[in-house]
């Protein structure tokens, strides 16, 4: 009988296998790439960096087969999770891992970086026409589906020039970084409105909420990689709005501690790797040791919330509380 409903319970739970996997991956790439970075300040995190990216590509390479089987098996869920109001703008989180992995391997093989970026451009742009044409034509979206999980298709836009100038296409890295931008500013007014005037976001999304500081400080990067290094009056602007919105997150933390876990807990591991790239930057461009101590503070608060939502995802999986029905 056991083994019977085991058989049977294996098809529904990958009808389930959601598009929001590829979260996990996205912020172990972050992860990879920020303890990579935070060589500069402790040497020995780069070592520790290259086992982390073997670990994110194997992730990247399990999650992709398991999706796809999905798709092959089940294609109806992947029109039933395209047609979500939220779950939607979940799908630019594969363009958005190769743009991060493109700039992990600048430092590594700039052949791979090449391609891993033009793969994610590419995706990034097939996404965003799609996805905001969706937006545009929809019939069914309501204030209530409107969470920060929006900015999600805009802000791997963002992420385009950070390995783009490097590799000299400067006109398209300012391209996308500019429908990054504007699109950022828009989202961003309607999701405060959403907040402070309609219903609360539900506790299942409430994770999203750190979403509100990654485009400033991804936004920041990529300004000032555009600038050809240089910290004028607009990366300045970016880096401490991001650095407030950080803040005020941060003190959100009680009313987020009491949620229960979901796969959505992901969404804490991005931003505050993004955050933390941010400020390893400002300290790199200013020698101020002010952004060091910050960037310590968001290094060390990073590992601390990877280590905590990795033993949480496996205590999930084991109790099989992963891949159920919404």
């Amino acid at each position: 009988m056991t083994t019977q409903a085991g058989h049977e319970e294996q098809p529904l739970r990958l009808r389930n296998f959601h598009i929001t996997f590829f979260a996990i991956v996205l912020g172990m790439a972050g992860f990879t790439l920020a303890i990579q970075k935070g060589g500069e300040l402790f040497p020995v995190l780069e070592l520790t960096s290259d086992w982390l990216l073997y670990f994110t590509l194997g992730l990247f390479g399990l999650v992709s087969l398991v999706y796809l089987a999905k798709a092959v098996s089940h294609p109806d869920t992947i029109r039933k999770e395209w047609n979500h109001p939220i779950k939607i703008n979940f799908f630019p989180l594969i363009a958005k891992i190769f743009l991060v992995l493109s700039v992990v391997y600048l430092e590594r093989n700039m052949q791979i970086s090449y391609y891993a970026w033009v793969t994610g451009v590419v995706l990034q742009l097939l996404a965003s026409v799609f996805i905001i044409s969706s937006w545009i034509n929809q019939s069914h979206f309501k204030i209530e589906h409107m969470t920060p999980g929006w900015f999600i298709p805009i802000v791997g836009a963002i992420i385009v020039p950070i390995a783009g100038v490097k590799h000299g296409f400067l006109e398209i890295s300012w391209f996308f970084f500019a429908v990054g931008i504007i699109f950022w500013i828009a989202l961003f007014t309607i999701v405060m409105y959403r907040m402070i005037f309609h219903a609360s976001i539900p506790d299942r999304l409430l994770p999203t909420l750190f979403i509100l500081f990654a485009p400033p400080a991804i936004g920041f990067i990529a300004y000032v990689k555009l600038g050809g290094g240089e910290l004028d009056a607009f990366a300045r602007i970016l880096y401490y709005f991001s650095l407030f919105m950080f803040v005020l997150v941060l003190v959100q933390l009680p009313m987020l501690a009491k949620i229960n876990y979901y796969l959505s807990w992901w969404a804490y591991s991005f931003p505050v790797a993004a955050k933390a790239l941010a400020t390893l930057l400002m300290y790199h461009l200013t020698k101020n040791p002010f952004f060091k101590s910050i960037a310590i503070f968001e290094l060390g608060f990073l590992v601390l919330i990877i280590a905590v939502l990795l033993i949480r995802t496996v205590m999930a999986i084991a109790k099989g509380e992963i891949c159920v029905e919404d």
